[in-house]
């Protein structure tokens, strides 16, 4: 969708009641969520819940390191 659109956040305030669910594969190569990536989950994660969006939130990633390290990192960051 960033590839496609440009601006991520704008296009799922604009588009949420289409949404069913939310599924991001990090770019580049799907690893952690983490400043590597290009886009601020973070950022991402809070204008989701600002929404009120109840459905489900995933992201696809291989990690690069400790797994259970990367998926603190992750809840951490998109913890909102």
């Amino acid at each position: 969708m960033q590839i496609m659109e440009g601006d991520v956040i704008r296009t799922i305030r604009d588009n949420a009641h289409w949404i069913g669910h939310f599924h991001a594969g990090g770019v580049p190569g799907r690893h952690e969520i983490d400043a590597s990536q290009e886009l601020n989950y973070h950022a991402i994660a809070t204008a989701i819940a600002d929404l009120r969006f109840n459905g489900y939130v995933a992201h696809e990633f291989a990690p690069s390191r400790d797994p259970f390290t990367s998926l603190a990192e992750a809840y951490r960051i998109c913890d909102v």
